[in-house]
């Protein structure tokens, strides 16, 4: 399996409660494995609140909907041994 690094991470948001927010992150590789979002160290999973998919093949994204003062904090996202943050 090839050795996949963050060639793009993710940027810093400001929106506004009850609007939906989308991070993204690239990776250097397509069908990247061990990847995982965390918002303040909860791992998250795809619900009706979170959508985590993948654009392009190594395009991945996050987003939250209907953000409240609760989603204040930092996003992670983490493939492999390396993370980005917001």
């Amino acid at each position: 399996e090839p050795h996949v690094t963050i060639v793009s991470g993710l940027k810093d948001m400001v929106v506004f409660e009850g609007d939906d927010v989308t991070f993204r992150c690239q990776v250097s590789h397509e069908n990247a494995r061990d990847v995982e979002w965390k918002l303040q160290d909860v791992a998250l999973q795809n619900n009706d609140m979170n959508e985590i998919s993948v654009e392009k093949g190594n395009i991945h994204t996050l987003t939250l909907r209907k953000v409240t003062e609760q989603d204040i904090g930092t996003i992670t996202f983490r493939v492999g041994p390396h993370r980005s943050t917001a």
